[in-house]
């Protein structure tokens, strides 16, 4: 098998279509109730990512690893409803209202994601 380690591209050699990073030009100020609701609900999914961590060193019976596995996964879906709702109902809403109608095709590519 051959090795298929990953090599950093300079970005002077990276391609031109490769998709932009998480720190890509692309920014949203949150206000303060919003942005405290998305830590928060961060915060909880990072504690429970750390219990099944303490659990799988504790040597627990899988089937309560996997119940706590499923939670955090409801919670992640928790959060990416939440912030989906808050992007559809400013962003989307803002850049329609702008004339800016390639975000809906740019939403939809991000609903496909999601759903996969």
């Amino acid at each position: 098998m051959e090795d298929q380690t990953l090599q950093a591209v300079p970005a002077a050699e990276a391609p031109a279509e490769e998709t932009p990073g998480p720190c890509a030009c692309r920014h949203k100020h949150r206000e303060a109730p919003e942005y405290d609701s998305l830590i928060r609900r961060l915060n909880r999914i990072e504690g429970q990512v750390r219990g099944v961590r303490g659990m799988v060193e504790k040597e627990a019976y899988c089937t309560d690893i996997l119940t706590q596995v499923s939670a955090i996964q409801s919670a992640l879906n928790a959060f990416s409803r939440e912030l989906l709702s808050n992007h559809i109902h400013s962003c989307v809403v803002q850049d329609i209202q702008n004339g800016h109608l390639e975000v809906v095709d740019d939403l939809l590519v991000t609903i496909q994601k999601l759903m996969k």
